[in-house]
């Protein structure tokens, strides 16, 4: 399907599905396998103009924005999920800086994720703020011209080999939501420290961890928006960066389809290649439906935050859903295409299948994703 992109949007996909195929592919069994971080492959996607493409161009950006962002992590995650994550993570990193940053703090930070040369990391999640992203303990007290910050957070995206890490922490624990503020920390600062290294079911190219803060001394300047504001800061990025989760699902979706696809063509059943069953047929016909509604959803809701919409977190909440539901039962449906084979390490839909699953459940599960569309239909009044 003809979805119009520019010519600068079709040449950031087609460099992003070169570097999938050519450099990615032959290493995804190995780097899943040993839960290892692809230093090497990021750097490649770095010299490839890649983390330019959601930063403006005044910040030494490419400035396609989130359009941009997707179309780069769709084509990533046909391959493997896990090393886009590497990119896809520090776009999430990314976002509050874009949406919330200072001119100062832009110029600082923006050029040098533009070039790869570091990589960010959003941080609210703790062991009891997940879905109740409110209920964080990290605690930031002020101590002159500068606070200082206690506390944990887990299950980082890019955790320990980011450079920049936003990180949300509570100012006024009596207020709850109200009292969170967000903080840049920097790689190396005094206290600020990695723990335990998550050993998990898919996405295990990426780099997954603990943070640990013990009197971890950040400047005020470091503050990114307003204090006491920092609910505001987690909640508008996520509006803003579910539709990277949805181009993650999509391209995870994609990626079944066509091994699937490629398998039922060459795989000879009572004589004949299980495409020609009817039963095979339907399967793959509704995969590409689905697979094909994705992407229809991601692409607009995408344009949409890009035409400059402000109220984005119906869209995006639907986008991560529909998405991300159409990555599980696809990539489903391809292991069972492939029936005992699909089953073994040594076929890529297992690992596609176990890729799936996080994105029904990080950046906000499903469920807490229907809450938002609900609620935001209930407030409006209307399903549009």
């Amino acid at each position: 399907m003809n979805y119009i992109l520019s010519e600068e949007e079709q040449m950031i996909k087609d460099i992003a599905r070169k570097i999938a195929e050519e450099k990615i592919k032959p290493r995804r069994r190995e780097l899943d396998e040993n839960a290892e971080f692809p230093e090497d492959l990021i750097q490649e996607i770095a010299r490839a103009d890649l983390f330019r493409v959601f930063i403006p161009e005044e910040y030494e950006g490419l400035g396609l924005g989130y359009m941009g962002m997707v179309l780069a992590t769709e084509e990533l995650s046909s391959v493997c999920a896990g090393t886009a994550l590497g990119f896809a993570g520090t776009a999430l990193g990314c976002i509050p800086l874009l949406l919330f940053g200072t001119d100062e703090q832009k110029k600082k930070y923006l050029p040098d994720i533009a070039s790869g040369k570091k990589l960010t990391a959003f941080c609210l999640t703790e062991p009891e703020a997940g879905s109740d992203a409110g209920n964080v303990k990290t605690k930031a007290v002020k101590d002159g011209n500068h606070y200082i910050i206690n506390g944990n957070k887990i299950f980082i995206t890019n955790g320990g080999v980011a450079d920049i890490y936003v990180v949300i922490a509570s100012t006024r624990p009596d207020r709850g939501e109200r009292g969170l503020t967000a903080f840049i920390l920097e790689k190396g600062m005094e206290g600020f420290s990695f723990g335990k290294k998550e050993n998990k079911m898919g996405i295990r190219a990426s780099a997954t961890r603990e943070l640990i803060f013990e009197d971890v001394k950040v400047p005020k300047e470091n503050i990114l928006g307003k204090v006491d504001r920092g609910f505001i800061v987690a909640m508008k990025t996520f509006d803003y960066s579910r539709v990277g989760v949805g181009a993650q699902a999509l391209g995870i979706a994609q990626g079944a389809l066509g091994e699937a696809l490629n398998y039922a063509k060459q795989r000879v059943q009572f004589g004949k290649t299980i495409a020609s069953f009817q039963g095979i047929q339907f399967m793959l016909a509704d995969m590409a439906i689905q697979v094909e509604a994705a992407r229809a959803l991601v692409y607009a809701t995408t344009r949409h935050i890009d035409s400059g919409a402000k109220d984005v977190g119906k869209e995006s909440a639907m986008a991560k859903v529909f998405a991300s539901d159409t990555a599980m039962k696809v990539t489903t449906d391809a292991v069972q295409i492939f029936g005992g084979y699909g089953y073994m390490k040594e076929y890529p839909v297992e690992k596609m299948m176990r890729d799936a699953k996080i994105t029904q459940i990080y950046e906000g599960t499903n469920q807490i994703q229907r809450w938002i569309i609900a609620l935001n239909m209930i407030r409006k009044g209307t399903g549009f």
